[in-house]
C-alpha cells in the first residue's frame, strides 16, 4: 500500500460518543457510597462535619513560620541525601549475576 493511501485511511476509533461533553459547573455534594454498609451511611454526616472542621483549622505554612519549601528543577540540584542511594553501590559482577538470572555464578 502506498504511504499516501495510509494517510487517507487514518485509523478511526470503533467507539463513538453521542452528544457534546458537559462538565459539571460545581462539584457534587458529599454522600456515602451506595454500596457502603448501613452503619457507615448513617454516620457519614458526622464524618463530613469532623473532616470540614479539621481541614479549616489547618493553615498553609509559609516562610514566616520557618517552614520554607524548596523546589529543585533537577534531581542533582537537591542535597545528596535525597538522590544518593542509601545502600552500597553494586559491583559489575553483581550486576552481571542479576542480568543473567544467576547463570553467570556457575
Amino acid at each position: 500500500m502506498h504511504p499516501s493511501l495510509r494517510v487517507l485511511n487514518a485509523r478511526k476509533p470503533l467507539i463513538s460518543f453521542i452528544g457534546k461533553r458537559s462538565w459539571p459547573s460545581k462539584p457534587e455534594s458529599q454522600h456515602p457510597h451506595p454500596a457502603a454498609p448501613s452503619e457507615l451511611q448513617q454516620t457519614f454526616s458526622d464524618f463530613v462535619k469532623k473532616f470540614e472542621s479539621s481541614s479549616s483549622s489547618v493553615s498553609p505554612s509559609n516562610g514566616a513560620n520557618g517552614g520554607s519549601k524548596e523546589a529543585f528543577g533537577e534531581f542533582w540540584e537537591a542535597p545528596a541525601r535525597f538522590w544518593r542511594p542509601r545502600i552500597r553501590e553494586l559491583e559489575d559482577g553483581e550486576i552481571d549475576a542479576i542480568s543473567s538470572g544467576g547463570a553467570s555464578l556457575h
